[in-house]
């Protein structure tokens, strides 16, 4: 059964719940028609799943859509494996599987156990970052399950699209604070250096949803855990070429975290799917795009009917 996590913190978001999957607790969080087909939605390194915006998830409920989203393990309100300790930076950096707490197909088996715990036989995909690595990997090794796939601001796993920018690196790796007004201050840094050039972040809701996810719970070195899982990732792009399924790629433009080759190659990989490359985005999720994007969502939803 479902344990409830605790009240919302805004007026639109459901209650979190926690679902046993294997030996942990995934916190999700389920709302619109419980009849509507689910669209799962998969946050990116370090970030929890009140990054799906409110206002997003409630456009996909307009939309027709149940939406869920969740904290990937390490992350949030689910489980942290602390017992597994942080990774040895160098095997951490450069991909080494030593010490390696999990893979990212065990990541992939998170989303597809909560899909289980909730009694849902299939379901629309999206991800951004790392959980659009995430999603890739669950359409791949749980096809029976995937209705579609949305890929955002990702990549195949190839090595050649691996490398960030230096600055965007740096920026992403600093220390996180242990006091909420460093962090924020951090975290501002990071949208300077990673966002969209071209749709500005708004200060007072960056505060607040950064407030907001560190009183939920900031965990470094589970972040570590998740680099290590994704520099230690596979390369897709043979098993993404066998998926036949309606997938839809987003990137930016001007993302210099993942490169926008990495959004084209996944486009290239998977046959027939769309790719749609905004201008001025960054490594980040504007709130201007976000009926686009739904719209998009919704259009390609419907290639699986």
């Amino acid at each position: 059964m479902s344990s409830e996590y605790g009240a919302p913190a805004a007026a639109t978001a459901p209650a979190e719940q926690l679902a046993p999957v294997g030996d942990i607790e995934i916190a999700f969080d389920d709302r619109g028609n419980r009849d509507d087909p689910a669209i799962l939605l998969v946050q990116g390194l370090g970030t929890q799943m009140i990054f799906w915006e409110d206002g997003f998830c409630d456009k996909l409920v307009e939309r027709g859509f149940r939406v869920i989203r969740m904290d990937n393990r390490d992350c949030g309100h689910s489980t942290v494996l602390s017992h597994a300790g942080k990774p040895p930076v160098a095997a951490m950096m450069l991909g080494i599987p030593r010490r390696l707490a999990y893979r990212m197909s065990d990541m992939a088996a998170d989303g597809i156990g909560l899909l289980d715990h909730l009694g849902i036989q299939k379901a629309h995909i999206v991800g951004c970052s790392m959980g659009g690595m995430i999603v890739q990997t669950m359409a791949i090794e749980h096809p029976d399950r995937i209705l579609s796939l949305c890929s955002i601001m990702s990549r195949t796993g190839a090595y050649e699209d691996a490398m960030p920018g230096a600055k965007e690196m740096v920026a992403l790796m600093k220390t996180a604070p242990n006091d909420l007004d460093s962090f924020l201050k951090r975290m501002n840094y990071l949208v300077s250096v990673i966002g969209s050039p071209a749709y500005p972040t708004d200060p007072e809701k960056l505060r607040e949803l950064v407030t907001r996810a560190w009183n939920r719970g900031i965990h470094q070195t589970g972040t570590a855990r998740q680099l290590h899982a994704i520099n230690c990732q596979p390369n897709r792009t043979r098993n993404l070429r066998k998926l036949d399924l309606p997938t839809l790629v987003i990137h930016g433009s001007a993302d210099r975290l993942v490169f926008p080759r990495g959004g084209r190659a996944t486009a290239r990989a998977i046959q027939g799917s769309r790719l749609r490359i905004y201008e001025g985005m960054g490594h980040d999720l504007p709130e201007a795009l976000q009926p686009q994007w739904a719209a998009e969502i919704e259009a390609n939803a419907a290639r699986a009917i």
